[in-house]
């Protein structure tokens, strides 16, 4: 998937800003598909329009710039059917804090034990937005996929809960050939 299919996914839900269109994508529910910045965003709308998937109205506001709003055209809504129609690209995981996890030993134990505690409060609050979100969807897939991102965050939270210990046994393992590296220097 792509910018340009996200942002025809959104505006077949709704008519939305480029603003509005960013805040699904980065805390909204939307997203747990892919990223898109606002420098990703605006030009595949402003592409959108020029091949005709999306038109655009500006809507005044009081005491504030007007805003551009988009919507999807049914040259739009057969595209995004189209790109429905072809297989999904393979989920890409990435983790910082799996990064932090292999190199515990490197690590401090007070460092990784933070590291630890902020993913368990990441991870929870990474289920109540979905908990909150799934409302928010018109879509009947919604709450299935809502189900699925919260049983593999639940079971990822309950491994990290009963297997911290383990990785905090490690945790400055290898500290003093570090120590012993930079005193060297």
């Amino acid at each position: 998937m792509n910018v340009r299919t996200l942002c025809l996914a959104i505006l077949n839900g709704m008519d939305s800003t480029g603003y509005e269109i960013r805040k699904l994508v980065s805390d909204g529910h939307f997203s747990h598909f892919i990223d898109a910045s606002y420098g990703s965003i605006y030009p595949a709308l402003n592409k959108l329009e020029q091949d005709g998937m999306v038109t655009s109205f500006e809507e005044q506001q009081d005491g504030k710039p007007n805003r551009k709003v988009y919507c999807v055209t049914d040259t739009g809504r057969l595209e995004f059917l189209n790109a429905l129609s072809q297989p999904a690209q393979k989920d890409k995981y990435k983790s910082p804090f799996l990064l932090l996890a292999m190199c515990a030993e490197l690590m401090h134990p007070a460092d990784l034990k933070r590291a630890i505690d902020k993913q368990i409060v990441e991870v929870r609050a990474e289920l109540t937005l979905i908990d909150t979100g799934v409302r928010d969807v018109d879509m009947k897939g919604a709450d299935w996929v809502a189900n699925y991102g919260r049983s593999c965050l639940s079971e990822g939270l309950k491994y990290l809960e009963q297997h911290r210990g383990e990785l905090e046994k490690i945790a400055g393992t290898s500290l003093k050939k570090l120590s012993a590296l930079t005193a060297a220097e």
